[in-house]
């Protein structure tokens, strides 16, 4: 019995889901042209293949971003709970020094290797 409304609620997503879907498929024009099935539809001619290659740098520098950004949410707890804890136990602040260290330590290889250099 307490299912109850999360049961509507997914019915009436669900109704409206597919509603858009039917309404879209029926009152769209549908019309067919060369511009419109071209790839990208962003209103520029295209030129060349669609397949080629890029540098492996943008992705390093994707995956550094992700690294160093996702490291960087563990801040946020230990900046919080900072004040509570420093008092009873020094220890965090060790573990938190530690933690940026390493992050140092991985930053600076980064930048030796030239990973976020660009020619």
């Amino acid at each position: 019995m307490t299912y109850i409304p999360v049961l509507i609620l997914l019915l009436v997503g669900l109704a409206v889901g597919l509603g858009a879907l039917l309404l879209t498929t029926l009152l769209g024009a549908g019309i067919p042209n060369a511009r419109k099935n071209r790839p990208f539809e962003c209103g520029m001619p295209s030129f060349g293949s669609a397949h080629h290659r890029f540098s492996v740098r943008f992705y390093l520098v994707a995956i550094l971003f992700l690294l160093f950004d996702v490291e960087g949410v563990f801040f946020y707890p230990w900046a919080v709970v900072y004040r509570k804890y420093l008092s009873v136990n020094s220890f965090i602040l060790v573990e938190m020094g530690l933690f940026v260290g390493i992050l140092l330590i991985g930053y600076f290889y980064v930048l030796k290797k030239g990973a976020l250099e660009w020619e």
